[in-house]
């Protein structure tokens, strides 16, 4: 079928959950880059600045409304840990408890709303589990 784009996303054939999480960015950050929307760089420097921490790199990411969350479970089950991370149209960067409350901030720079974000993590986060 011509319409049809394999990405590799969700293949993994033994389901091992950290191969699953780096499937998972992998996804995200093919995605990031090929957006048609203004907000494409702003979203996709949000993607990459939070991939670049080790912390949340060995979470589960995942998306809903285009706001990044992270999770210590894989799907279909997800434990939902941490802040909201949000990418603007007007470039700014927003950090809240919820999906367009920045109650957290707003920041410059991808860069600064991953580091505060990663101060509300909570502490001692295993590694991720398969979530069903």
């Amino acid at each position: 079928m011509p319409f049809v784009h394999l990405t590799g996303r969700f293949e993994v054939p033994d389901l091992d959950a950290a191969r699953l999480v780096e499937s998972e960015w992998q996804s995200m950050r093919v995605e990031a880059g090929e957006l048609g929307y203004a907000w494409q760089e702003t979203y996709q420097a949000l993607i990459e600045a939070a991939h670049a921490e080790p912390a949340l790199r060995a979470l589960y990411p995942f998306t809903s409304h285009w706001v990044l969350r992270f999770s210590t479970t894989t799907r279909p089950r997800l434990t939902v840990v941490g802040p909201c991370l949000t990418a603007g149209s007007d470039g700014t960067y927003g950090v809240g408890t919820g999906f367009i409350t920045p109650d957290h901030g707003l920041f410059a720079t991808a860069h600064e709303a991953v580091a505060v974000a990663m101060r509300h993590m909570p502490s001692g986060l295993g590694p991720v589990t398969p979530g069903g």
